[in-house]
């Protein structure tokens, strides 16, 4: 129905803008268009009177509906008292709306016959049923056309938005009203006081969060004013009863026409919850002609300051007495935002326009290295910096980048050690589901937190990305969403332990002209039959991971009079001079000098450990493997020279990458396997016995002799979850408990253990270095290069 409705109203949004009505008078227009078609479904006017004057007052050509419906929102904004004594009877009988909708003059805009059919056709909708927290934000999609082909992707659900209201404030205030609800002083102080929190939604787009947060704050009032009565008389006015209205309930957003939805929709949802308050208490209750509305602001969040959208006011405190409401007046008050929540704009770095670049320097002023933040991260500082000596509490839904990789060591490095932020509970990554069709692929973790610390902290977990949260209680919670102390995983130019160094691949630099498939290097020699000797097998990690030979031109031993009989050679020696002088970087036309090199050499003078630095998440092991130092390792790679079987051993265990998942970047939903962050944070086992290390090279090699049994297979095939041969995943497996009993004799119980543990782990190796500059590294011992049978050949 929500779709329906969205769909409806798309066309008639075509439609008028096809006849050149754009702008910001459209998009008034339809805003006043939804008001009427909802207000004659719910009861704010008469049932159908918007339907039928339009049918029966209209030609059918659409020719006068335009000056009809601007006479419409014309009255809609005159009080009965105001208007013309002559006035016609059908429209006369629409009500005095108020609350500014209507007030702006705007052009009226010009119908035919078929705009006039799609306008009776939504009429015909029944909207009673068609939630204001889900339609305004499917009403914004429609309004781009790029949007709308993947209508309803991008609106949060509901079940989404209760995941973050419940934990932040909506259970305890449950909570609060089970237990004092017999209590009838005190349940009159709880009354007052849920009548004067005030939310923020900083990002608010069409009032989603703020729509669903009031609705379910009035379903409490609601239970509050029926205990109420139990134990007095109840007054003659129900609106003596309700204190909560929608200026409790403040926004931000950026464009003008969701601000406008967000303000039209909590005029729907209170009016929703004024006709449930009349079916329960059997009085009719309507807050017609509007007397406040929500505050939502449209302009740019980040450059405004939170403290100037609460005005300052009268603080009235309601009693109840023999029935009757009493009310008193304390004194002028600002106040304070009780919760800020919502669903900030992601937006990686890659995709960021140069306001928004501009907005994240400006927020992070004097914070090195925030070029790679996402945009959303701006609101958890500017959240962190409003919250300061308040009680305000926040939750905000991000992507779970912000919870993982190099951004979290420069966004809560800050967010700890300048602004003393803790994190009161944490929805760990799951999908972003919705109720339409062609659901969009994001997945998120949802983030709360104060400048105080609490007792009871939660932890929801998620077994897949596709199920429900289960609760865990946490002693502290740590930016990457584990329970351990407040701590970031920063870069390190030097492994933490003492294991061998990993450096990046080699860059080509050429245009592609040293680069050649197996095919392409075939017919070369055909032509330059002498070239073989300096043709080597070349290991980018899509090669690597898919079985497939690549192979590149190493120019870096050839002497001058061997290459000058090799005119092959030398042709493409000369097209990658061409494309280095060619370039607008300094540095790679410095490399024009040197064209026969690749562009940036880091060859191993030993076997050494490949590591695709992009891999699939669906993975549950990276593919790694030995090779000797004549494959040419690409830069898509990293490698580690210097290693044996207990390196790559311990590396490709489920330990590994447990840390992997937890502390690697990604690229979309993919590993992004980091040398500063992810290898050289990896706390290695604490000075395991040659027992252990001898256990997990058997194990370690195991796995590559059953690799070997599957050479037709490419890695990709043989780690991928479903078609994993049994063998190899038994193997992992003996390897997997190999490693972990290097670490401690207990099992691990789950994969979160795991990682409370290498934190800790991580900690106690790395207390030793902080503030220390040359201490010498923990020892993990460290082991000669053994030439191993599972290396390449």
């Amino acid at each position: 129905m929500n779709i329906e409705a969205a769909v409806l109203m798309g066309k008639l949004h075509d439609q008028l803008k096809e006849i050149g009505y754009v702008g910001h008078e459209l998009e008034i227009y339809l805003v006043r268009l939804l008001f009427c078609l909802f207000a004659e479904d719910t009861g704010i006017f008469n049932k159908n009177i918007f339907y039928e004057y339009i049918l029966n007052k209209t030609n059918e050509d659409g020719s006068d509906l335009g000056a009809h419906l601007s006479q419409i929102f014309y009255i809609l904004n005159v009080p009965k008292d105001k208007r013309l004594k002559n006035i016609d009877e059908s429209l006369n009988e629409f009500p005095f709306v108020n609350g500014k909708l209507f007030n702006e003059t705007i052009a009226p805009a010009a119908f035919n016959s078929k705009m006039r059919k799609a306008l009776l056709d939504c009429c015909m909708l029944d909207w009673g049923k068609i939630s204001p927290a889900i339609f305004g934000a499917l009403f914004q999609s429609v309004m781009n056309i790029e949007i709308r082909r993947n209508l309803g992707a991008h609106y949060t659900s509901e079940k989404n938005i209760l995941k973050l209201i419940k934990p932040l404030f909506l259970d305890k205030l449950w909570d609060e009203f089970h237990k004092i609800k017999n209590n009838i002083k005190k349940l009159e102080e709880f009354h007052n006081k849920i009548a004067k929190i005030k939310l923020l939604d900083p990002a608010c787009g069409c009032g989603n969060f703020l729509i669903i947060a009031y609705r379910e704050l009035r379903l409490l009032e609601i239970e509050i004013i029926k205990e109420l009565n139990k134990h007095q008389a109840m007054s003659l006015d129900i609106s003596n009863l309700i204190l909560l209205n929608v200026d409790q309930m403040y926004g931000i957003e950026i464009e003008e026409f969701p601000s406008k939805v967000a303000e039209v929709a909590m005029w729907l949802m209170d009016h929703q919850m004024n006709m449930l308050v009349s079916e329960n208490f059997g009085m009719y209750f309507v807050r017609i002609p509007l007397q406040k509305s929500a505050n939502i602001t449209f302009t740019n969040a980040l450059r405004v300051d939170w403290h100037d959208l609460i005005q300052p006011e009268q603080i009235i405190t309601h009693i109840f007495k023999d029935g009757e409401q009493k009310a008193t007046l304390e004194e002028l008050s600002k106040g304070d935002f009780d919760y800020i929540l919502g669903n900030p704009p992601f937006v990686g770095k890659q995709y960021q326009k140069d306001w928004q670049k501009k907005d994240i320097e400006d927020i992070f002023m004097g914070v090195n290295g925030t070029g790679i933040l996402d945009y959303v991260t701006c609101w958890y500082l500017k959240a962190a910096k409003y919250i300061q000596l308040k009680k305000t509490k926040v939750a905000f839904v991000s992507t779970n980048s912000i919870s993982q990789g190099e951004q979290v060591g420069i966004l809560w490095n800050e967010l700890f050690g300048k602004y003393n932020i803790k994190i009161h509970f944490a929805h760990k990554t799951f999908k972003w589901t919705n109720e339409a069709k062609g659901q969009a692929a994001v997945y998120v973790v949802i983030i709360s937190f104060a400048n105080y610390d609490i007792d009871e902290k939660y932890i929801y977990e998620y077994e897949t990305i596709k199920s429900e949260p289960h609760e865990v209680k946490a002693n502290n919670i740590n930016p990457y969403l584990v329970e351990g102390n407040d701590l970031v995983i920063l870069k390190r130019r030097e492994p933490l332990c003492d294991v061998p160094k990993i450096i990046f691949g080699n860059m080509p630099n050429d245009g592609g002209h040293f680069l050649f498939t197996e095919e392409e290097r075939i017919n070369f020699l055909n032509i330059e039959p002498n070239a073989n000797k300096f043709f080597k097998e070349f290991l980018s990690a899509r090669e690597f991971i898919n079985g497939v030979k690549r192979w590149c031109l190493w120019l870096e031993d050839i002497s001058p009079s061997e290459l000058k009989g090799l005119p092959e050679i030398i042709k493409r020696v000369e097209l990658v001079k061409k494309v280095r002088k060619s370039s607008s970087r300094e540095t790679t036309k410095k490399l024009a000098e040197y064209p026969t090199l690749f562009g940036e050499i880091r060859q191993p003078k030993s076997d050494y450990i490949l590591i695709p630095r992009v891999s699939s998440e669906n993975r549950k092991y990276i593919p790694m493997n030995i090779f000797s130092k004549d494959y040419i390792v690409g830069d898509s790679c990293l490698c580690i020279p210097d290693v044996n079987l207990y390196h790559l051993g311990v590396l490709t265990s489920f330990m590994h990458m447990t840390w992997v998942n937890f502390v690697c970047g990604r690229l979309k939903s993919d590993f992004r396997y980091s040398n500063e962050i992810v290898y050289n944070n990896f706390p290695w086992p604490m000075n395991p016995t040659e027992k252990h290390i001898k256990s997990i090279e058997v194990a370690s090699q195991g796995v590559l002799d059953i690799r070997k049994d599957f050479l037709n297979s490419s890695l990709a095939e043989l780690y991928n979850p479903i078609s994993m041969p049994p063998r190899l995943v038994k193997a992992h497996q003996t390897l997997d408990k190999e490693v972990d009993k290097c670490y401690r004799s207990q099992p691990f119980q789950n994969e979160t253990k795991r990682m409370e543990f290498l934190f800790e782990l991580y900690e106690v190796y790395n207390k030793p270095l902080i503030g220390k500059k040359g201490k010498e590294k923990p020892k993990t011992k460290r082991h000669t290069t053994e030439r191993v049978s599972g290396t390449e050949e």
